[in-house]
């Protein structure tokens, strides 16, 4: 794939199966990368980010064509200035949005023309008590998962998708939300171009 098409790419897959990609490895990371995730003390948690940002040169990869050298995101905080953290981006393609997302062994990626933003969590989750979702999300949005037959998997599809339209940075995105049965994962993808659901392959 390449960056002039008006599609993106997100991706879901398990911390497991990208770490065990023939083309991914640690030694992909950047410098400042591994200084930090080497700071990080639960092993689980620390397997868990590498295989984010691995996943992420993946689809950058896979969407414009680069080499997975070539495919390292950089990072920004819009808020102090410094590098190192905020929302990824390409420096050699600034048009397009990149995002990424990691929760217990669950790993997602995605990239694409302007905004986007991705979460992944498991089925299994239940978002916070009804008084942290009331301070979080909308209402009407919780009104209406709540008077779901099973409301838990409504509140948490709701959850994927507001913190997806976080991570984007913009509103009025396209916004899918997707299960993946196999991995026990539900995700939503919040971009300004339609986007594409592949899987993680060799």
């Amino acid at each position: 794939m390449t960056d002039g098409r008006d599609t993106g790419l997100a991706v879901v897959a398990t911390t497991r199966e990208v770490l065990a990609h023939p083309g991914l490895h640690e030694t992909l990371l950047a410098p400042w990368e591994q200084q930090r995730i080497a700071r990080i003390r639960i092993p689980e948690r620390r397997r868990d980010v590498v295989a984010a940002r691995l996943l992420l040169r993946l689809c950058v990869a896979r969407h414009t064509g680069l080499a997975l050298g070539a495919s390292a995101p950089a990072q920004l905080c819009p808020g102090c200035g410094r590098a190192g953290h905020g929302r990824p981006y390409l420096p050699c393609r600034p048009g397009l949005g990149l995002s990424m997302s990691h929760a217990d062994g669950l790993v997602a990626a995605a990239v694409g023309p302007g905004a986007v933003g991705i979460d992944v969590e498991p089925s299994t989750r239940r978002p916070g008590p009804p008084g942290v979702l009331s301070r979080l999300l909308p209402e009407s949005d919780l009104r209406e998962a709540a008077a779901a037959p099973d409301p838990g998997p409504a509140l948490l599809r709701l959850w994927v998708r507001t913190e997806a339209v976080l991570k984007a940075g913009q509103d009025g995105l396209h916004v899918l939300t997707w299960s993946d049965p196999e991995r026990a994962a539900t995700a939503a993808v919040a971009a300004a171009a339609p986007m594409t659901v592949r899987q993680v392959r060799a």
